[in-house]
């Protein structure tokens, strides 16, 4: 069924699911035309408008071409034929006439059957120019969509949309499937569902045969030789419980307080970006399934969803959801996006500061996708980014690397909300950033994607319980990385932490099966933590301690 809408294309998609499902419902018996499975919302004129047209099937909404239009909508449902268009409206471009402007001097490029005269940005884009000479003259859909923000074009000068392509001048092979897009839907058409995964190294593993090449290289990724990756989830197994017996355990709870904000389980949703590179809601799936297991996310400056998106998605006003930045070289940029961050209604600002320049993610360069910046990005200055270093590179052009801590009091002084530091990576940080009157910190090495050989977040969380376990007492500390087993989880807090984040994880699950997926890496977390405290004799979070698990410096025996 078709579904014409008058709003703008980016506006129907930052509407929320069930909005655009209970609009249908709603206006189906009056308005739906079975026979040409035509559906017109009242709302439409005889005037010139941007159109929307979207497939709805089994409740999927599939965005398609925005084009313009004189429309009459009774004539819509009664005939298959159409009025003229209006004389000022844009005429269709044949593909032929975009070929020829791929150059620097004229560089057009087709996003969502819409051409853009993208000449103006050619030596300012965030991504660097080649990425834009790369698809000049081409359709850059594929490229652009995963990981833009709706509005994101906005950005351009007014008279920098051309208007329409015309689909029936452009290539054979534009609308066929990449060997890729073949290898995908096979893997899909044989994925079984979340419930197959028993663990969340089954779903990386599931993940890895549906993901595009560049959406598992950039989520995979890992700085350098991936020593600091992999200890990351090392360093967990040379911890071992201490378990109490005899006690009553069949009643257990595993709330706690996260960030000031009531949560089911002592995890939370990591900030991660571009989580539409897996699947098209992106982070509105993150939310969604938040709101269903009642646990806390982080959205990422870098999300590929928008704030209204994001924020729309919530179940209520109330959800926690924090906000995470990368403090921009313009800091007039930064001042405005925290003050709006306040007004939007997110819980707290995380402040990433492990990452002031990229680590060198081999497998991300190697992938080569051809990504730009979102709308956070810098809006001048040539990116010092060469091509083909990946998508980490790609959106990272805005950040500062000269963030100091010079910055934590001009954060604060811009917004009542907490201040979170996220990257600290040892004992002297910490005690720093608790003098700076932080209301937490997140010890963590941006999963291993930065500096290799930098030290594993459970590794500097045992040493500030060794050192100042005052500070862990007194403040709230958490940690992000290498997570993978609910008892995991449980050797952190018994050390003291407040939570823990996860971030790869839910990545996986989102580009294996959406919100359904999210939701599971909770549930199997749930499973693993609630069979965890009852084994090791406790019945709430309030109860681990120091004394319930010991270090032990050796590996543990190999597996047969």
């Amino acid at each position: 069924m078709l579904f014409i809408s008058r709003l703008p294309f980016r506006a129907l998609r930052t509407r929320p699911r069930a909005d655009w499902t209970a609009n249908f419902k709603r206006f189906k018996g009056a308005n739906a035309s079975p026979e040409k499975n035509v559906f017109v919302l009242p709302h439409l004129r005889r005037t010139r408008t941007v159109l929307s047209i979207v497939a709805i099937s089994s409740g999927v909404i599939i965005f398609g071409m925005a084009s313009l239009f004189g429309l009459n909508p009774a004539r819509l449902d009664s005939s298959n034929e159409f009025p003229p268009p209006s004389p000022d409206a844009p005429k269709a471009i044949p593909f032929s006439e975009v070929q020829k402007h791929n150059t620097r001097g004229s560089c057009w490029v087709i996003i969502d059957g819409q051409v853009y005269d993208a000449t103006s940005i050619v030596d300012t884009h965030p991504g660097g120019t080649a990425v834009l000479l790369k698809n000049a003259g081409k359709d850059a859909t594929k490229a652009f969509i995963p990981i833009h923000p709706p509005g994101t074009l906005s950005s351009l000068p007014p008279d920098a949309h051309i208007g329409p392509v015309d689909p029936a001048t452009l290539p054979k092979e534009a609308t066929e499937q990449s060997d890729e897009e073949k290898r995908i839907a096979r893997a899909r058409a044989s994925l079984p569902p979340p419930e197959a995964a028993l663990n969340l190294q089954d779903i990386v593993k599931f993940a890895e045969q549906v993901l595009t090449s560049t959406a598992w290289a950039y989520y995979r990724s890992a700085g350098d030789d991936n020593y600091t990756f992999y200890e990351n989830s090392a360093v967990f197994k040379r911890f071992w419980f201490r378990p109490r017996v005899l006690n009553k355990v069949s009643q257990i709870s595993t709330a706690t307080s996260i960030i000031g904000q009531h949560c089911s389980l002592p995890i939370f949703i990591a900030p991660a970006a571009l989580a539409r590179l897996g699947h098209r809601d992106g982070e509105m799936n993150f939310v969604r399934a938040a709101a269903s297991e009642q646990i806390a996310m982080g959205m990422s400056i870098n999300a590929s969803c928008s704030i209204d998106e994001v924020m729309s998605a919530r179940a209520h006003n109330d959800q926690p959801v924090f906000f995470q930045i990368y403090m921009n070289r313009n800091r007039t940029a930064s001042e405005a996006l925290i003050k709006r961050v306040e007004t939007e209604g997110f819980k707290a600002i995380i402040l990433t500061v492990d990452s002031a320049v990229p680590g060198k993610r081999e497998l991300d360069q190697r992938a080569k996708g051809d990504f730009s910046v979102n709308q956070f990005g810098p809006s001048n200055g040539k990116s010092q980014n060469g091509s083909g270093l990946g998508v980490a590179h790609a959106i990272s052009g805005y950040q500062d690397p000269d963030v100091c801590w010079d910055d934590i009091p001009w954060i604060q002084g811009l917004t009542k909300l907490p201040i979170i530091i996220k990257g600290i990576q040892c004992v002297e940080d910490a005690e720093k950033a608790f003098n700076f009157g932080v209301h937490g910190i997140i010890i963590s090495n941006h999963g291993g994607r930065s500096l290799d050989f930098a030290p594993a977040p459970m590794t500097v969380l045992y040493e500030l319980h060794q050192q100042r376990p005052d500070i862990i007492k007194n403040n709230e500390v958490y940690i992000d990385g290498g997570i993978t087993r609910g008892s995991d989880v449980l050797k952190a807090l018994c050390l003291g932490a407040r939570g823990v984040g996860l971030g790869r994880a839910f990545l996986y699950a989102n580009g294996a099966w959406g919100e359904a997926g999210v939701r599971r890496v909770v549930q199997i977390m749930r499973e693993e933590i609630e069979t965890g405290m009852r084994l090791l004799g406790v019945t709430s979070i309030d109860q681990l301690n120091p004394n319930l698990v010991r270090y032990v410096d050796r590996p543990p025996t190999s597996r047969l």
